[in-house]
């Protein structure tokens, strides 16, 4: 099992590395979008500033999603969830990959528009079967932005690999200031004042905006998925032509 783990120098892979290590998996850092070929699951990770991920050009979209089409999952984490959507009002001129539909855009803990039962927010499973009952929210002048620290993933009640195991409100630990839209992708949601997508799936697409990395047995164990799906039959193997003699080639280069 070859995970590619992307470094477009946005943040640190060590603790990444450790904990897919510890799964057992070996880590490719590609150097080059061709590199791919040899990877069973791609993570795209990272911190900070979305005009970080300009970094990630037209060779390294075309190749992600070459690997896409060929059953290779991939998952963002953080910023690498951001940017699996088309694009972020952080950087409004730096395209995302755009496998799933939407903007990021930055969180506010203000604003009305995302609370449960507002008509700008899909409605979970759960909040259908209690007659989309709002819940009290925290004063807004209490929560800072970024958002930083543990918090609860809330689970929609979608179908989701990635969340397998997991028990809803399971926590998680965050640090972010922009989010994801809510869509028919968002497996788990979290409230820093208005909730937000904190867990999106769709297909072979994985996303978490919180670092699984930093998250305990809650993370752990979302990772684990994550490569359980990467070792499904049908899913990531590849051609023996293209993997014969290759090893990862991560030796500490590229990690900041």
């Amino acid at each position: 099992m070859i995970v590619a783990l992307i470094d477009y120098k946005a943040g640190n892979l060590t603790s990444v590395r450790k904990a897919l290590a510890a799964l057992g998996a070996e880590i490719l850092t590609p150097e080059a979008p061709a590199d791919l070929e040899g990877a069973d699951a791609i993570i795209v990770p990272g911190v900070g500033h979305f005009e970080a991920t300009a970094a990630l050009d037209a060779r390294w979209h075309q190749a992600i999603r070459a690997r896409l089409d060929a059953g290779v999952p991939l998952l963002g984490i953080c910023l690498g969830q951001q940017w699996l959507f088309e694009g972020s009002e952080e950087a409004p001129d730096v395209p995302g990959l755009g496998v799933l539909p939407g903007r990021c855009v930055k969180l506010d803990p203000s604003a009305d528009s995302g609370r449960a039962g507002s008509p700008n927010r899909p409605s979970t499973a759960s909040e259908d079967a209690a007659g989309s009952e709002t819940r009290p929210y925290p004063s807004s002048g209490t929560l800072k932005v970024p958002h930083v620290g543990w918090n609860a993933l809330k689970q929609t009640g979608r179908p989701s690999r990635l969340l397998a195991g997991i028990e809803d409100e399971a926590q998680a630990y965050f640090t972010h200031s922009y989010v994801a839209p809510d869509s028919d992708a968002t497996v788990a949601t979290t409230e820093h004042g208005v909730p937000f997508a904190s867990v999106v799936e769709r297909g072979l697409v994985f996303g978490a905006q919180f670092h699984p990395e930093k998250s305990g047995e809650t993370g752990l164990r979302m990772l684990k998925n994550f490569l359980e799906v990467a070792r499904a039959p049908g899913a990531g193997h590849r051609a023996a032509e293209s993997s014969e003699g290759r090893r990862p080639n991560d030796e500490g280069r590229g990690l900041r």
